[in-house]
């Protein structure tokens, strides 16, 4: 969904990442670490110190992939410790909603199953030679309306704005499985052709 911004993220990101000239893994490490304070503000009924920790965990996130591209350091692994930290931050944030209240304890175990099942379902596509980066909400997206929910609670006083949006991130996590399920299917029960053609 957030592919098309992709361009303008880039451009943006460029001027930082020339003067980043740093092994792109550390900044990859850093990030979850921005994620567990991000889930001890949650656990702590903060909800705008949450928020703010989401931002600059995400912010850290896509720093790397920039630093990596520009200095021409990104390799294999480092992709495979990229998706590994976003697992462990993703789960560790939703830990904090449970422990903050906002949410009881099968939600949020909902949210961190569909959330992982969700890039799951990619690298499994991947591995049989399907690109999979499609769905309605993919992780920066998820991570989005964490952020808008937590804030928007915050401003009106109202918990239960932070626990209707994990609500929906469940759902919606859930139909993104869906959609990439239905996506690899066509593919790979498509015509030879068509397979190819997307691979390409």
């Amino acid at each position: 969904m957030l592919n098309s911004l992709r361009p303008y993220l880039t451009k943006f990101l460029e001027p930082l990442a020339s003067r980043l000239n740093v092994n792109p893994n550390i900044v990859t490490v850093i990030s979850p670490f921005l994620a567990i304070l991000s889930a001890y503000f949650f656990a702590n009924g903060n909800l705008l110190g949450g928020a703010l920790f989401i931002l600059l965990s995400g912010f850290l996130d896509v720093v790397d992939g920039a630093v990596a591209r520009y200095h021409d350091r990104a390799s294999p692994f480092g992709a495979f410790l990229d998706s590994t930290m976003d697992r462990f931050a993703d789960a560790i944030i939703f830990i904090g909603t449970i422990f903050g209240g906002y949410c009881n304890w099968f939600v949020g175990v909902l949210a961190i199953h569909s959330a992982i099942t969700v890039s799951y379902v990619r690298a499994r596509a991947e591995s049989q030679g399907v690109e999979c980066n499609i769905g309605i909400a993919e992780r920066a997206v998820r991570m989005i309306i964490l952020m808008l929910g937590a804030v928007l609670a915050a401003i009106f006083h109202s918990n239960v704005i932070f626990t209707y949006f994990i609500y929906l991130l469940v759902i919606l996590s859930y139909i993104t499985i869906g959609q990439r399920i239905l996506y690899v299917w066509k593919v790979l029960n498509g015509p030879k052709s068509q397979r190819q053609k997307r691979l390409r």
